[in-house]
């Protein structure tokens, strides 16, 4: 069985993550989307509230299950078994971030591949911290976000 890690921060999640996870799902046997609990940014959610919200989103996937972590994602990956990490790609800006990001996996876990899913061009603008601007502003992220990611924008904000 090919088990498959798609890490971050997800906070929150978006209609982008949602894509990239479906379609990954469909490629692997088994999907993980794997929240990091202490990213090294400013978060509006902790780990169980991201976690929760994402799971919620993808309940309709029998393959993908959520969970959260706190250690190196190569060693995450590791503990799961998972042979391959899956990135989403927006925008050029995005790819040499990302590629840096797999040499340097590629370095700690040669066991561990990198496989990269364009986003598609609806939510190619979306970001995380887009949303949150959006939201703080007073303005309206239906069509961005599911209706309990909006729901829960709303009460923080």
């Amino acid at each position: 069985m090919t088990i498959a890690i798609y890490p971050g921060s997800f906070d929150p999640v978006h209609n982008g993550h949602i894509d990239i996870a479906v379609r990954a799902s469909r490629i692997f046997e088994h999907l993980i989307v794997a929240i990091y609990d202490r990213p090294l940014k400013n978060i509006l959610f902790d780990a169980v509230e991201r976690t929760e919200m994402v799971r919620r989103s993808l309940a309709h996937l029998d393959n993908v299950s959520v969970m959260h972590y706190h250690c190196l994602t190569v060693e995450f990956a590791r503990s799961q078994n998972a042979t391959v990490m899956v990135r989403g790609l927006r925008l050029a800006y995005d790819f040499d971030l990302e590629y840096q990001m797999a040499l340097t996996n590629k370095a700690l876990a040669q066991d561990i591949e990198t496989v990269c899913l364009f986003t598609d061009l609806n939510y190619a603008f979306l970001r995380s911290s887009i949303i949150k601007d959006i939201i703080n502003g007073g303005g309206d992220v239906s069509g961005m976000v599911p209706i309990h990611v909006q729901q829960a924008l709303s009460a923080r904000y």
